[in-house]
């Protein structure tokens, strides 16, 4: 890249998208910079007919460029969606959604599935779990059957509204899956090609861990709407994480924002025979925290994992923190019962950040 290029990159990182605390360049929207003697030309890749956003860019590029360099012509040009590679792979998908993270058992898939039904109470929704290595999703909706086929394609299994497909409902579950880079590739590439979705609002994809086979064909085949990072408060898992955070960044794939799992543990209970008069002694330390009510029942919060993986990780990648999801003993046997925990649960605080977090997205 020429030095002027990438003068005129720097002189962009000003600009940001419109809605968000995030500069036009590190989201990957500047597709190419033509430059012809005193003509510059600016290609956009931007995946919205939001004709207002589309102007502020042209407005806030052309007076940024005018400050500091002497074309005489400044042209804003965006790519038509029907370019993308959603239209080229005959998808009927208005937005697809990755949940991701370089750290297993950071509960993405628990997380995913709750927004993906959270989600389908009011869009039409497709939920692709791409963990070819573990896959989990049969267990947590309690499906087993195998999908039917249909003019050589497979028909998603419907079940809470969603549209499923997983390796899992393909494979003997006693099966164990060796599969090597091609395979993957070409297994990941079916589950878009071979799969009738239909016409969808959006599809959410289940990522498995690492940055591996997976990730890349997803990233070369479909042109993805953005990604969700998922994390635990915890230094140990933020290392790993950043990794995936760090790849979506280089294939110019836009982060959403970031959702903190695990966040506390709530202790929910009653003191018997409480007088709110009467001194009651309990000593926390300075992270956890406890609120007693007047007819002394109480809520005790506890950090089980210390730190805060969710704001840091927000922070560095200047996107939101969609929201924080604390450890429930209901959530986790929701997904043992086949019944994600968005479908029958009370208005318990999880189940009000669930609807939260998919507001946001």
């Amino acid at each position: 890249m020429s030095e002027l290029k990438e003068n005129i990159l720097e002189c962009l990182k000003k600009v940001q998208y419109p809605g968000f605390n995030r500069d036009i360049v590190s989201f990957g929207i500047i597709k190419d910079i033509v430059i012809n003697d005193q003509k510059i030309q600016f290609i956009l890749n931007v995946n919205t007919d939001n004709e207002e956003h589309k102007n502020i860019l042209r407005k806030d590029i052309t007076d940024n460029i005018k400050d500091r360099f002497d074309f005489e012509k400044i042209d804003v040009d965006f790519l038509k969606n029907d370019s993308s590679e959603i239209k080229r792979n005959n998808l009927n998908v208005d937005k697809i959604i990755a949940f991701a993270s370089c750290k297993g058992g950071v509960g993405k898939s628990t997380i995913s599935l709750n927004v993906a039904c959270q989600l389908a109470k009011n869009h039409k929704v497709g939920f692709l779990d791409l963990d070819i290595y573990g896959p989990s999703l049969p267990t947590m909706i309690n499906q087993k059957k195998q999908p039917d086929m249909k003019d050589g394609k497979l028909i998603p299994i419907e079940k809470f509204g969603v549209k499923f497909m997983s390796f899992g409902f393909i494979n003997n579950e006693n099966s164990p899956a060796i599969w090597r880079g091609p395979m993957v590739a070409r297994m990941t590439s079916q589950f878009f090609d071979n799969v009738d979705w239909g016409e969808l609002d959006y599809l959410i994809l289940d990522l498995p861990p690492g940055t591996g086979d997976i990730q890349l064909t997803l990233v070369q085949k479909i042109a993805l709407t953005g990604a969700v990072i998922i994390t635990t408060p915890q230094d140990l898992s933020l290392i790993d994480v950043r990794k995936g955070s760090d790849m979506f960044k280089k294939v110019n794939t836009p982060l959403l924002g970031v959702i903190e799992n695990m966040s506390k543990y709530l202790l929910k209970g009653k003191i018997e025979n409480y007088d709110k008069n009467s001194e009651v002694n309990i000593v926390l330390d300075k992270e956890n925290d406890i609120k007693i009510n007047a007819d002394g029942t109480f809520e005790l919060s506890i950090d089980i994992f210390k730190g805060m993986g969710g704001k840091e990780e927000s922070e560095r990648l200047n996107v939101p923190l969609l929201g924080k999801i604390n450890m429930e003993p209901t959530l986790s046997s929701s997904a043992d019962r086949g019944i994600p925990y968005v479908i029958n649960e009370p208005k318990t605080d999880n189940f009000l950040e669930f609807i939260n977090i998919s507001n946001k997205i």
